[in-house]
């Protein structure tokens, strides 16, 4: 399975250090199929020097859906782990954040 990461407002110097290694189909968003080695030592580069930005990591898992994710950073969705699928969930205060539309 391919890895897929995803930078939202990452420090200068972090997308063209993954270009190294992976393609950057768009802007900030990451493929390719690098070693658990390669990625554990990118992921390591990415949580440290993410700063105010977000870094998200989709890697191969073995688990019923194929893939696990990591974030890193100022996470604006969370993975939780639901009866063994993961599930992004926004943290309790952001939902206040943007109330629903009304009609």
């Amino acid at each position: 399975m391919t890895t897929v990461i995803v930078l939202i407002a990452a420090p200068e110097g972090l997308r063209g250090h993954l270009t190294r290694w992976m393609v950057e189909v768009h802007a900030g968003v990451f493929v390719g199929n690098p070693s658990r080695r390669i990625r554990d030592r990118l992921w390591d580069l990415l949580a440290n020097r993410i700063g105010d930005g977000q870094a998200i990591l989709v890697e191969p898992a073995d688990n019923e859906q194929g893939w696990t994710v990591r974030t890193a950073g100022k996470d604006r969705w969370k993975p939780v782990d639901f009866d063994g699928l993961i599930l992004s969930a926004r943290h309790r205060n952001q939902l206040n954040e943007n109330p629903p539309l009304t009609r």
